[in-house]
This record gives structure tokens, C-alpha cells and sequence, in this order.
């Protein structure tokens, strides 16, 4: 299979691309990224398909979280362990609700770019190019900040790289021991208030555990996990230039990350996004939203998996709480219908999102779980397996979605609102997530 070059690609349209000033700078960067050794291996890609291929079948189930836009700043061991710390929580009581493996996925190394609903933004009478994220300008509303700069594309493949580095440590080092996992759960259960409701799930886990370790039962699979990363594959520059051949297979992989993902503004049949991912032998997702017809998923099937290969497609569904049960039946109706092998996944936040009374933009938790309870629905009405979820959340105690069990309002959204993008759910608003979707497992 043969990479179209990046000419090739740019001629099919530059949808949601920067506009970089200096050209030379930009060939200078691309040329370094070619030149820089791979973030992720391609047996280690091979090994999530197959671990995707599990969920495809109903064998397995999905979690995929991080930030909404990462930034360098961010790039620190504190706020990496926090990430993983809540994720692998997450895992833990998702895995004793539905007594299959969970497939753990990081929204992280690598998530430094999004797209925007504009190319510019204006404020008090002052218009700039649009913060894309830290792979392309800077967040300050300045002229000098705004500017699209290619050096930042290298930047963000060293952040990247540093990221996996602490993950891999946190998750081979004994971090991500089962049983301190469960003890930070129970740590959650006894003193947090919204926590005091899920204190049944923890105590079976917990004697779950205590009999393993009274029958002398300690699997290495006790001691660590097998921890992988994503991102939505935006630049087009970023994402070529990281595009290589195996040695093993002769085959393209694109080794800035084990999955990426297409976007709902990115997923042009004839599109430059679709056309390079296509090309790729990693697994990779297609966020769809309400406008996204039957016969659209099934083109993107098409053309993404033509050989339908279990493990290698996911969609990623993101209507909204109101639209989820309307919208996702004919999908899922006709997808099954044609034999197509994939993955459901729900995102139950990009279709969820509003501006407070406050300016801030924001989610209610109960709109997020509504979703993800509409989506459950479904499945369980066709018969269908609901395979997962992909979250934006964060290890950190911030304020960005309204309600959960801390009850936060739009008055205290600005208490600690950090994201640079979109909201994000909180430390406990996120183990809230899991556990009531344990419950809705436990019924699937």
C-alpha cells in the first residue's frame, strides 16, 4: 500500500489546516519530524487492533479519555499520573461491572490540535486567526501569539514523546497495581458525598479481590496494564511526516500514536483526512454526529476497512442527549445489517456542549450520563454490543460541567475552569461516570 504524498493530499482540499506565513519553515520542521524516530511501534498498534477486534465482537469494552486540547504546559509527571490515575479508576470498576477486559486508550500525547468552527476570532472589534491548539499558535489573544508557527509541530512531538515516557513508567512500574487502583476507588466511595451512593460496587470488588488473594491467585496482569495512545489526526503535516513503513510487514503505519481518529468536520468521503488514513494499517475512529446518514457510515466503511478487518474501524458516536435514541438506530440498523465490522463507541460530550449565563462554555453531567444511557438503549433494543466510551476529562479537581455530585452550578464554573478548549469532566465527576455506567453494564 503506497502513502500519497503530502501535494497529493493538500490537492483534495486543506479542511481545518493552518495557514502558515513561512513556508521554508515549515519544509525545515516537516523535514525534522521525517528524521525523528517513531513515538509507538507497530506491533504494539497490531496488539490494540486485536484488542479492538475483542470489542467489535462484544468481548471487550472501550475507555477513552483525556483532555479536550493538550497543552505544553501541561506536560508534566503530576498531571500525566493524574490522567492515568483516573482512568485506570474508571477501568477497574467498568471491568467488575461487565466481566470483560477494558481497552485502556489515552486522549493524550498527541491531542495539541483542534479543529474550530472558525478561521478567525474577534474581540472588541480586534480579529485574529483562531487558537488551533498548541501544535499550531499560542492561546493569547495577540497578533504575535495567533500566527500559525510550524515549530510547533516539533514541539508537540516532543511533548509526546515525554507523555509516553511517564506513561510507560506509571503503567509498568507498579503505578497501576489492581489493588492500589481499588484502594484509591475505596479512598472515592468513603469520602467523597457523591461517592457514598456506589459503595455496594466497591465492596464486591473489594472481596473479589480479598478471595484472589486468599486462593494465592497474583497474575502479572495484577501489576500492570497495557496503556495506549490517541488523537485526532488533524495536521496533515504532523501526521505524514510520521507515516512509516514497517519492516515487519511492509505495510504504512502512522507511528505518532497507536489509534487516531477522523473528526465529524474532517471525514470528507474524497477528503484528504480520509484518503491518508485509509492508507494506515493502525486502527483508527470516525466521530459522527447527527447529521451522519446510513449511507455515510457505511461509505466511510468502506473505504476505510474495505477488506472489514475486526478491530481496525470504530465509530464514534456524538449526537447529543436529545437526538442520541432518533438518530443512532438506523446507523446501527444498517451497519449490522451490511456484515460491517466496528466498534460503537459513544462521545456523549461534543453533542452536549452550551455557553452559561457566565460566557463560560460548559456541560451538564446529566445530559453527558443521559447520552451515554441513551446510547446503551439502543444496542440493547437492536441487540447490538455498546462498546465503549470516549471522554474528555482530566485527573484534576477543576469546574468546567455543570452538576454531578459536587453539585456545581454556573456561578461555580469559574472557581477553577482551566481548559484552554472545551470542558472537560472533573476528578469525581468522572469516577461518577463509571459507576453509573457499571450500572448500565451490569443490565447490558
Amino acid at each position: 500500500m503506497t502513502i500519497p504524498s503530502l501535494e497529493e493530499l493538500n490537492a483534495l482540499g486543506r479542511v481545518q489546516q493552518p495557514t502558515y506565513p513561512d513556508a521554508a519553515a515549515l519544509d525545515s520542521a516537516v523535514a525534522r519530524l521525517r528524521n525523528s524516530p517513531p513515538l509507538v511501534f507497530a506491533g504494539e498498534c497490531d496488539d490494540l487492533t486485536e484488542k479492538l477486534a475483542a470489542v467489535t465482537r462484544g468481548e471487550a469494552f472501550l475507555l477513552q479519555g483525556g483532555d479536550c486540547a493538550e497543552t505544553f504546559d501541561g506536560v508534566t509527571a503530576d498531571n500525566v499520573r493524574n490522567k492515568l490515575r483516573v482512568l485506570l479508576q474508571m477501568a477497574v470498576v467498568l471491568t467488575y461491572a461487565a466481566s470483560v477486559p477494558v481497552v485502556k486508550v489515552g486522549r493524550l500525547a498527541g491531542q495539541y490540535a483542534k479543529p474550530r468552527s472558525s478561521d478567525t476570532e474577534t474581540r472588541d472589534g480586534v480579529t485574529l486567526p483562531a487558537f488551533r491548539g498548541d501544535a499550531v499558535n499560542g492561546f493569547d489573544f495577540t497578533p504575535e501569539a495567533r500566527i500559525p508557527d510550524p515549530q510547533r509541530l516539533v514541539e508537540m512531538y516532543n511533548a509526546s514523546a515525554a507523555t509516553l515516557n511517564l506513561v510507560r513508567a506509571f503503567t509498568t512500574g507498579g503505578y497501576a497495581d489492581l489493588r492500589q487502583v481499588h484502594a484509591w476507588n475505596t479512598d472515592f466511595v468513603r469520602d467523597s458525598v457523591a461517592g457514598l451512593r456506589y459503595e455496594k460496587v466497591a465492596s464486591e470488588i473489594d472481596r473479589a479481590l480479598t478471595f484472589m488473594q486468599a486462593i494465592g491467585a497474583d497474575p502479572d496482569e495484577f501489576h500492570r496494564v497495557d496503556f495506549y495512545s490517541s488523537h485526532e489526526a488533524l495536521l496533515l503535516e504532523y501526521e505524514h511526516s510520521l507515516t512509516r513503513i514497517d519492516s515487519r510487514t511492509d505495510k504504512p503505519y502512522d507511528v505518532s500514536a497507536h489509534m487516531v481518529w477522523i473528526g465529524e468536520r474532517t471525514r470528507q468521503l474524497d477528503g484528504a483526512h480520509v484518503e491518508l488514513l485509509s492508507r494506515i494499517s493502525n486502527p483508527i475512529g470516525v466521530k459522527l454526529g447527527p447529521t451522519t446518514t446510513a449511507d455515510d457510515a457505511l461509505a466511510l466503511a468502506d473505504k476505510l476497512n474495505p477488506d472489514n478487518i475486526p478491530g481496525r474501524l470504530t465509530f464514534i458516536t456524538r449526537f447529543g442527549a436529545q437526538k442520541i435514541r432518533d438518530g443512532l438506530p438506523t446507523l446501527v440498523e444498517k451497519v449490522k445489517a451490511a456484515g460491517t465490522q466496528v466498534a460503537w463507541v459513544c462521545d456523549p460530550m461534543h453533542g452536549n456542549t452550551f455557553e452559561a449565563s457566565s460566557g463560560y462554555k460548559t456541560r451538564r453531567f446529566d445530559d453527558v450520563i443521559d447520552e451515554v444511557q441513551g446510547f446503551f438503549d439502543v444496542h440493547r433494543s437492536l441487540g447490538t454490543w455498546p462498546g465503549g466510551l470516549h471522554v474528555e476529562l482530566t485527573g484534576d479537581d477543576v469546574t468546567e460541567c455543570v452538576g454531578g455530585g459536587e453539585l456545581i452550578d454556573e456561578a461555580g464554573l469559574a472557581n477553577r475552569y482551566e481548559s484552554v478548549c472545551d470542558p472537560r469532566l472533573s476528578r469525581v465527576q468522572s469516577l461518577e461516570m463509571s459507576f453509573l455506567v457499571a450500572e448500565m453494564l451490569r443490565k447490558a
